[in-house]
């Protein structure tokens, strides 16, 4: 079966949905014994969350690139996610969706959030033809999500470390089971519409 373009695929509960994010320990180290972000995290940042694990696990090298050797896995309300989806503009411009680029670069500068759409990441984080979101959270947003959304922070390192080092012994099979099940996510349909998604 095809996977629709442009879909988000999530680890997702009837009410919370997993998102990823990689950081210095620093940073993972205050979230975990606070239970949510705190200083040496900055609020006046523009932070990005990613419902894909293997997209995770493409940007920060299996959690070896330098400032991002932790990974963790942030649990937030549906409702939050969503909003921030409603809110987003794209974070480059789209003829089809804007008169020009004027047009999008206001929605730009209004917009808290911005997504954008990469090439989602096979096991071995080959490219594949069907995209994953990133979703960049700034202005109003970073405080809705620390304060607001937030629901757990869980450390996943040993996960990722673990899934590559069965990669690096040949074991598929075993590296594949070790993700977590990741869904398609059933976004509302003024949602859909408003990030561009082809898929539920």
């Amino acid at each position: 079966m095809s996977v629709p373009h442009r879909q988000i695929r999530a680890l997702f509960t009837a009410d919370t949905v997993t998102v990823y994010q990689a950081y210095p320990p620093s940073i993972a180290d205050a979230a975990l014994a606070a239970g949510r972000f705190v200083p040496p995290f900055r609020r006046e940042r523009m932070t990005w969350i990613k419902p894909s694990f293997r997209w995770m696990m493409y940007r920060c090298g299996w959690a070896t690139k330098p400032g991002q050797e932790r990974v963790l896995a942030v649990e937030i309300t549906r409702a939050g996610f969503e909003w921030a989806l409603a809110h987003s503009c794209p974070s480059s411009h789209q003829p089809d969706r804007y008169a020009d680029r004027a047009a999008w670069g206001r929605h730009l500068r209004s917009s808290p959030v911005r997504v954008q759409w990469d090439p989602e990441r096979s096991l071995r984080l080959d490219p594949l033809p069907h995209r994953s979101v990133q979703i960049g959270l700034g202005g109003e947003a970073v405080p809705r999500y620390v304060d607001e959304w937030l629901v757990a922070v869980t450390d996943v390192t040993a996960t990722a470390r673990s899934v590559r080092a069965l990669l690096a012994a040949g074991d598929e099979a075993a590296a594949g089971a070790a993700l977590p099940a990741e869904r398609p996510y059933p976004l509302p349909p003024d949602v859909r519409a408003a990030i561009g998604a082809t898929g539920s």
